[in-house]
């Protein structure tokens, strides 16, 4: 693993691809692919960007006397690894909270490190720090930082104030949505985004979905060019934030 540096910048170029129209977020000129399982594939740059794994959320859990049963860190692998085979990505970069807490890398079992260590050696891994694991992983390959550019782009974990002509994909926030149709009220994970801004939602088996409508997300986004991408069971919704309840 390289050394870890605190504030390093990581400038990645994209390569040429052109794909469909459909089921894509355009931000900054490049062309993003949001996926079930909350990933997101940026075909130009053959990277995949997940956020907010919290791995061993379980057993930190339970160390504060919340007994949860113990599988949301062989869940979360299982449905990466799936991603990875189904997209066949160069790069991964993970927005931070990739363990619950500083110590859960740790606390993770022997054969599920091994199956997290085969995917940071076999693909060009990015370790965004969040706020759950401000130190870098000790044990698996890649590079550590606070943020890294993705061409026009900052990753980062927290969402940071954007000055003229910047634009950001962040984690942190597990943005959530809800819409009322028919007289029914359908909630769930989404992407969330206007022109400037990508906010991730948290890829975790235990993790939840904090509403678009809550305090965090105030000033974030401008409400008439901001769009939720609704992860629905076997597709995604995507809808104007007017349309959101």
């Amino acid at each position: 693993m390289m050394p870890f540096s605190p504030k390093p910048k990581l400038n990645l170029q994209p390569k040429a691809a052109v794909l469909p129209e459909r089921a894509k977020i355009m931000l900054g000129g490049l062309e993003l692919r949001p996926d079930l399982s909350g990933a997101l594939h940026v075909p130009d740059m053959n990277a995949l960007i997940i956020s907010d794994l919290h791995l061993e959320q379980g057993t930190s859990l339970a160390r504060r006397g919340i007994r949860v049963p113990p599988f949301d860190t062989i869940i979360t692998i299982t449905i990466l690894e799936e991603v990875i085979t189904q997209f066949k990505p160069q790069r991964l970069i993970f927005l931070g909270d990739s363990f619950h807490d500083d110590e859960g890398e740790t606390r993770v079992e022997e054969t599920l490190m091994r199956r997290l260590q085969k995917i940071a050696i076999g693909h060009e891994c990015f370790w965004i720090c969040g706020n759950h694991d401000p130190s870098p992983p000790r044990n698996l390959a890649g590079h550590a930082a606070d943020h890294i550019l993705l061409g026009p782009i900052t990753l980062c974990h927290e969402p940071a104030r954007l000055r003229k002509d910047e634009f950001e994909i962040c984690g942190h926030l597990h943005p959530g949505c809800a819409v009322t149709q028919r007289g029914r009220r359908v909630a769930g994970k989404c992407f969330v985004a206007d022109e400037r801004r990508l906010s991730m939602p948290a890829f975790g088996a235990y993790t939840g979905a904090l509403s678009v409508f809550s305090k965090p997300y105030e000033r974030l986004f401008k409400h008439d060019e901001t769009r939720a991408w609704m992860i629905g069971q076997e597709r995604i919704y995507q809808f104007p934030f007017s349309r959101l309840s």
